[in-house]
């Protein structure tokens, strides 16, 4: 197969999972959920020619083992280099599994002119099994709401999909000890989940359409930031049972309860955590508040904190 470009470059943008809106299926669709990109942390690659496949930098195994299956998948060559400048950190709510694999998608894609589009490739690689989040900020950024699985569905569809205020600002709490679960573990604990409420389900999405996504057009980070602490209490009071509480970490939880204390809102965990974020309309508040964090926590290193700000666009590819 002709090679296009000499080679390919991806920016994947690390995602917020701010919360599943409807767990009990009652309508015959699972899930459906809302996120949202991030600017500050991505998964940075570069795949060029190579004798055979092989990859440097952070998670470079994963890389391959994603490579090597999709070039087989593909039928095309896997004489590859991958340069995996940065990754999303694995396992802690940010959505890097996802993110990589749709990265090395389109970049073999751009590489051998292969004309996928992202859903195809997503299917490709076993993507949006539960949550379509991860696709939607990698296809456009911003915030980004999905509609579910239901019994035809590939991919979660895109049902809504808004800029964020730029000035808005996020801060994330990291605990380092911990990983969300994931895999198999994952797969188990939604299976061990008590049933979810319709009503409680129905009440969700009722607060998201008529006052959460108005409020993003409308620029009302209090009222967004209402409707999203709800959103992330509800469901991680049934989520405790298998997590541990509504927070994995407890010290997470206790750095965003005082976070809220001090005007944040929007205060929850990303995914199965244990990193958690809230809200805030003022970059200089944010970052004060980082650093008062950072003092208030010197005596834990594994704890650390960063401010972030939503991306509006989609994943890069960038060819030569």
């Amino acid at each position: 197969m002709k090679v296009q470009y000499k080679q390919v470059s991806v920016i994947a943008p690390a995602r917020l999972h701010m919360g599943f809106i409807d767990l009990s299926g009652a309508l015959g669709r699972h899930f459906g959920s809302i996120g949202m990109a991030l600017n500050e942390i991505s998964t940075r690659l570069t795949i060029s020619a190579a004798d055979s496949l092989t990859a440097s930098g952070p998670v470079s195994e994963r890389a391959v083992k994603c490579t090597r299956n999709l070039c087989q998948t593909l039928k095309v060559p896997e004489s590859v280099a991958i340069d995996i400048v940065s990754a999303i950190p694995e396992h802690i709510g940010l959505g890097s599994g996802t993110q990589l694999s749709l990265a090395i998608g389109a970049a073999l894609n751009a590489y051998y002119g292969l004309g996928l589009s992202v859903r195809e490739i997503a299917q490709l690689t076993d993507r949006g099994a539960r949550s379509g989040i991860g696709i939607g900020v990698f296809e456009q950024g911003g915030l980004v709401v999905d509609g579910g699985r239901g019994a035809a569905t590939t991919t979660p569809p895109m049902i809504v999909h808004m800029d964020v205020p730029e000035h808005w600002r996020f801060i994330l709490a990291f605990d380092e000890r911990g990983q969300g679960l994931h895999g198999k573990q994952e797969v188990a604990a939604f299976r061990e989940l008590p049933p979810f409420s319709q009503q409680e389900a129905a009440r969700l999405c009722y607060l998201l359409l008529m006052q959460g996504l108005p409020a993003v057009a409308e620029q009302d980070i209090v009222k967004f930031g209402e409707v999203i602490t709800e959103l992330q209490r509800s469901v991680g009071e049934h989520f405790a049972s298998v997590q541990g509480g509504i927070f994995t970490s407890p010290e997470v939880a206790m750095a965003m309860a005082w976070l809220e204390k001090q005007g944040a809102v929007a205060i929850g965990q990303t995914s199965w955590g244990p990193t958690g974020f809230c809200a805030l309309d003022d970059a200089d508040k944010a970052d004060e508040l980082v650093r008062q964090l950072q003092l208030k926590h010197a005596d834990m290193p594994h704890l650390s904190f960063i401010v972030t700000s939503a991306r509006n666009s989609s994943a890069n590819v960038m060819v030569n």
